[in-house]
């Protein structure tokens, strides 16, 4: 079986310690606890990784191009997710670095979410940094209509986001790894492959999606580079 989402492999981890099954797991497979090694994850379980935690800092570095200092970068995170930790040590050490002040906002429901949006408009936060994690990927439509009632600038990681009216997202490709899934997982499987001797695999695609859209309803111009490195640009 696939499974999508840490919630669900540990369901489906629950169910069966003999069935084969294959993840796509945004969090870190080690740190989700799903594998303890990457190169021989053992057992029936293995699977695509997004890394979604490392790519934070290139999220926030995206944000500080588009929105300038001194605006505040709101980041919105779920302190339940197994990405949390991960993120707490990659984030602010990325935005000093950029020399940019961070407002740290948790959130575990679709009510925290509306009260940290709450926080931001007071706080007059210019932008947002969505974290990974299956709240806020569920949630997405409610992310983007009060970043985009509220006037502020929001990347998340998942090109769903901006089809969702998010300005922007950074991420795997998602389309890649189910690909990946079939081909270098599924497939040896069913030739008899066992699933603990087939290495965790990384990302090897990466898309920046940018909602021209979005951008026009926040008064931003969007700089001619950005563009220019975007893989899908939303008009």
């Amino acid at each position: 079986m696939i499974v999508g989402s840490n919630v669900s492999m540990r369901a489906a981890r629950a169910v069966t310690s003999t069935i084969p099954i294959v993840f796509i797991s945004g969090g870190g497979p080690i740190a989700s606890g799903l594998v303890t090694n990457l190169s021989r994850p053992g057992g029936n379980i293995t699977g695509v990784s997004f890394a979604s935690v490392p790519l934070q800092p290139k999220r926030l570095g995206l944000l500080h191009e588009l929105v300038p200092p001194p605006a505040t970068i709101a980041w919105l995170r779920d302190p339940r997710d197994p990405s949390f930790e991960g993120q707490e040590k990659e984030v602010p050490p990325a935005a000093r670095k950029l020399g940019r002040q961070l407002l740290a906002l948790n959130a575990q429901s679709a009510g925290e979410i509306d009260a940290a949006f709450a926080t931001i408009v007071h706080s007059r936060a210019g932008a947002l940094l969505v974290g990974p994690g299956a709240l806020f990927n569920n949630r997405r439509r409610q992310v983007a209509a009060l970043a985009a009632r509220h006037g502020v600038s929001a990347i998340g990681g998942i090109r769903q986001f901006v089809l969702a009216g998010g300005l922007m997202s950074y991420g795997a490709s998602d389309i890649d790894a189910y690909r990946r899934a079939g081909s270098h997982y599924v497939a040896p499987i069913l030739r008899g492959t066992k699933p603990g001797d087939l290495p965790v695999e990384m990302p090897t695609k990466y898309e920046l999606v940018i909602s021209i859209v979005a951008a026009k309803a926040l008064g931003l111009d969007v700089p001619a580079k950005l563009l220019a490195l975007a893989d899908e640009v939303i008009e």
